[in-house]
């Protein structure tokens, strides 16, 4: 067994908030006012802790503490009399009738309902005396477990304290509540502080899938976390055994729920471990068991009325994080077996398969082959859920006879927990393979999933070796699972920003591929092989092959359609600027993932689906995406993929000039994304718009300069390809170009091979950009560029176009040419909301002597969609809290809304809106657009 440290534990993990709302209530004792306070929670989530907290911050204070005790809960005022034992001897400082109350009390005597006030007042006297040399803190623990004469009085005595140097700060279960007695309810920990309650007490800080797995069976109950450090081993520590399912049954919070279930009647506790145990969400089931049991619904009335459990016609809850599961570990081993065999005997052999077969292992010890095949037939497919196949999958590998099988199992158990969005549990039950398994080819595919952790959690740097020892270990069982590690190894080097190493990829990913491959691995190859080509510069071979890639990925079908299938594609798409097609793959992975639950890839597919929206045009529905992918990145423990969504998202706010928006995500990223990584190089190139949006060329420059070396293969090549236009603007205000020149030259060559519109016509605005002012060149790839650029996608790159190019004429003299192109910009950048380009838009036009007001245009064309609809809204009279109802928003984002729409309509009152929709009868004819 782990052995913790001896050390006093002072620090209350996430408990902040709380720490400060007892210091100030002893602040105020201090300074002659008097409060109470009330602490309430669930066993175990820190109110004794609190309690004791607070005893050490009135150190200077007279302190009088006591605790409920359901031994005395029938005896009246007998918590009172001990909380109040060190100073009755200050009961002769009291008028002798409240004197006489008191000590009856005190006695054991009952206190007539009419006379319990003054009994409150008496005790209200007896510690004001108290408190008159210096200020005093009376507590009482679990005051809800006591008798209740005792917790009347402490209310009613805790309402009146304003103008005493007392405080009074109880304790409660989660439910209980005081009427005019300000409550804190001490929540469950987040994981970042469970996994901080766990070191507090180790001798070293545990590897990160070990410490979220535990935090998330701690339930963020800080006495269960501790329970749980008294019982670990040292090989559970390191992850090289399995981990407890739940808190220790002899640990503290256990023994705690054991004390509220013994003063249950047998059948309720029958009834609670039967409600604890059934995972089958149908009552019907519930119902059934009961049944079997000889057993009914109402003997759940004594648990509900303890707090434990809230029976309604949908089901029984349990209203606290950790009584399921303290019900269930709390229970003899018999008894539990004999729940689950109950439960098993209820369920439909066919529609409840899993389930049948999950209680039925519970009921099981040692090995039973039959069962194992059993489980693992029915979790196949992850059809009722990916995590539940997976705790099914591990509980066959442990009732399988043979190693080889078992450890099959455990290989199984982790894909799908990571398919489901657990990297912890899938590293740990990768890390118990490990330490288990020889057989070669397990060991392989081990190693695809490992990398895969690695590239998408941990350390993507690291991920490419993983990766690539993986295909090489399989390369001759599996071609296909060789061809997807190698995939991955080449997004792991991209990412990493060594794509120097993708050339090794490449050749071992030609050896694999043979003319009669299956789609899927034919699509997997072609990717590979293409953007192995594009980045040594040879777009000629580059092209048939991704194309290709994207061709096979419109058409899969059957058990080759997966999610990540589809992102293969939609990230050929994208290499070989198909862009529309690339959405279509990536919006039909984003899906696919979604339908089938595949939350590892969901993240992914949400970051090809933004880049393409971000060459399509589509600004706002990239940002959408990305905080999407964030989302879904963090919920998943994604880390690298989160800083992607990250890094996208700081470029699209500064692509619209939100400097506020652009630092703030990138400060999410933290202080040290890896030198030459995908977030570190979307974070320069965030920064360098920022630099160029206010002038400063030459740092834009160098930050964008500085995102690859071309030649060399390393930093963020593709980054740099895609971020080469902003290079290049920038660098037109320098005398001397040559990184901006070498970045246009590949950019060129990438354009030209492929049939992108867009593309070409950035290249060519480059080339206006790059030639000698006022000359015949400049304006003459101006006019090609505007040819050039797509009428239904990227009208913010268009209107960019028209902007430099209006710069160009006005600064050469020709004011007159140059403002059709800004009065062009300047309405499109209007329309789009980027109001700091409309502005420079506006400047430009100005500086061309033209006096500019307000953009002539209706509202409709001024607001978004959604601005629209609220500004309608608005005007009918509807509140922002009605329009959030109606539209399905937080308030805070219609205020968001509303401010933009006042700002882009020139107008500062909801009366200006209602008077400018009322002129415009036809406003409201664009608000589904």
């Amino acid at each position: 067994m782990v052995t913790a440290y001896s050390v006093q534990i002072t620090v209350l993990r996430g408990r902040d908030d709380q720490c400060r709302a007892v210091r100030a209530l002893l602040d105020g004792v201090r300074d002659g006012g008097g409060g109470a306070l009330l602490l309430h929670g669930e066993p175990g989530s820190g109110r004794s802790a609190l309690l004791s907290y607070a005893h050490r911050y009135a150190k200077d204070c007279t302190v009088l503490g006591g605790a409920g005790l359901p031994e005395e809960a029938t005896l009246p005022y007998a918590g009172l009399q001990r909380l109040l034992d060190p100073v009755l001897d200050r009961v002769a400082d009291l008028p002798e009738p409240r004197r006489q109350l008191l000590r009856r009390a005190m006695d054991g005597e009952s206190c007539p309902p009419e006379r319990r006030l003054a009994l409150s007042v008496a005790v209200l006297g007896l510690l004001a005396a108290a408190a008159r040399e210096r200020p005093l803190l009376a507590t009482m623990d679990d005051v809800d477990r006591g008798d209740p004469q005792t917790a009347q009085v402490l209310a009613i005595v805790a309402r009146r304290l304003r103008h005493l140097p007392a405080a009074i700060l109880l304790t409660a279960d989660a439910t209980a509540t005081v009427d005019g007695i300000a409550a804190h309810r001490l929540a469950p920990l987040g994981e970042r502080d469970s996994i901080a309650v766990l070191t507090d007490r180790l001798p070293e800080r545990p590897a990160a899938p070990v410490a979220s797995t535990l935090a998330a069976v701690g339930g963020g109950n800080p006495q269960a976390l501790v329970d749980l450090t008294e019982v670990l081993s040292p090989g559970q520590w390191r992850g090289e055994e399995p981990l407890p399912a739940a808190p220790p049954a002899d640990g503290a919070l256990a023994r705690a729920y054991r004390a509220r279930l013994d003063r249950l009647p047998p059948d309720t506790r029958r009834m609670l471990l039967l409600a604890a145990l059934d995972e089958s969400d149908d009552p019907a089931t519930f119902v059934r068991a009961a049944d079997a049991a000889g057993l009914a619904v109402e003997a759940l009335t004594p648990a509900e009325a303890a707090g434990l459990v809230r029976v309604e016609p949908g089901g029984v809850t349990f209203t606290q994080p950790l009584a399921r599961t303290m019900v269930a570990a709390g229970a003899p081993l018999a008894k539990r077996r004999a729940a689950h065999r109950l439960l098993a005997e209820v369920l439909d052999p066919d529609g409840q398969r899993l389930l049948r077969a999950m209680h039925l292992a519970a009921a099981t010890a040692g090995a039973d082959p039959a069962l194992a095949d059993e489980l693992e037939r029915a979790a196949a497919g992850g059809r009722d859920g990916w995590a539940v196949a997976s705790a099914a999958l591990c509980r066959a590998a442990a009732l399988s006879d043979r190693p080889s099988v078992a450890a099959a199992r455990l290989l199984a158990a982790a894909r799908y927990a990571w398919t489901a969005g657990q990297p912890g549990q899938a590293q740990l039950l990768l890390d118990r393979l490990r330490a288990t398994c020889a057989d070669p080819t397990v060991a392989g595919h081990a190693g695809l999933l490992r990398g895969e952790l690695q590239l998408r959690c941990d350390d993507a740097a690291g991920a490419a070796a993983t990766l690539l020892s993986a295909a090489r270990t399989v390369a001759g069982a599996d071609r296909a699972v060789a061809m997807e590690a190698l995939a991955r190894a080449g997004e792991a080097v991209c990412f990493a920003g060594d794509q120097y190493r993708y050339a090794e990829v490449g050749r071992r990913a030609a050896a694999l591929r043979l003319p009669n491959d299956p789609p899927a691995v034919e699509l997997t190859g072609c990717l590979v092989t293409g953007v192995a080509a594009t980045l040594r510069g040879d777009h000629e071979r580059a092209g048939p092959a991704l194309r290709r890639a994207v061709v096979l990925g419109g058409r899969l079908a059957g058990p080759a359609l997966t999610p990540t299938a589809l992102t293969c594609a939609a990230a050929a798409g994208l290499v070989v600027a198909v862009d529309g097609a690339a959405h279509r793959l990536a919006e039909r992975a984003v899906g696919l993932a979604r339908e089938r639950g595949e939350l590892s890839m969901l993240s992914r597919a949400l970051e090809l689906r933004a880049v393409a929206e971000y060459w399509l045009g589509r600004h706002e529905a990239a940002a959408e995406t990305s905080r999407d992918g964030l989302r879904v990145a963090r919920v998943t423990g994604q880390f690298n993929c989160a800083n992607v969504h990250l890094g996208m998202l700081a470029v699209l706010a500064a692509v619209r000039a939100d400097r506020e928006t652009s630092l703030r995500r990138i400060r999410e990223i933290g202080p040290t994304p890896t030198p030459g990584s995908r977030p570190h190089a979307l974070a320069g190139w965030a920064l360098a718009v920022l630099d160029l949006v206010d002038g400063r060329h030459a740092e834009a420059a160098a930050r964008l300069a500085s995102l690859a070396r071309l030649g060399t293969g390393r930093g963020q090549v593709l980054v740099q390809v895609m971020a080469t236009p902003y290079l290049v603007e920038a660098a037109a205000h320098l005398p001397h170009r040559p990184a901006a020149t070498a970045a246009l030259a590949a950019f060129d060559r990438w354009a030209s091979s492929t049939a992108s519109p867009l593309r070409r016509a950035l290249s060519a605005r480059c080339h206006a950009l790059l030639a000698p002012r006022g000359g015949v060149e400049a304006e003459r790839e101006f006019r090609t560029a505007l040819r050039l650029h797509p009428t239904e996608d990227g009208a913010f790159e268009r209107a960019r176009t028209e902007l430099l190019f209006g710069q160009e004429l006005r600064r050469s003299r020709r004011p007159r040419d140059a403002r059709g192109h800004l009065h062009q910009a300047r309405e499109t950048f209007t329309l789009l909301g980027a109001d700091r380009w409309a502005e420079q838009a506006t400047a430009e036009l100005r500086a061309a002597g033209e006096s500019v007001g307000p953009p002539d245009l209706p509202a409709a064309r001024l607001l978004t969609g959604q601005q629209l609809r609220i500004a309608q809204l608005v005007a009918e009279g509807a509140t922002n809290r009605e329009i959030a109802a109606r539209m399905f928003l937080s308030t805070r984002t219609v205020d968001h809304h509303l401010r933009n729409v006042f700002h882009r309509l020139g107008i500062r009152s909801r009366t200006e809106l209602a008077r400018t929709f009322a002129a415009e009868p036809h406003a409201g004819l664009a608000s589904d657009r």
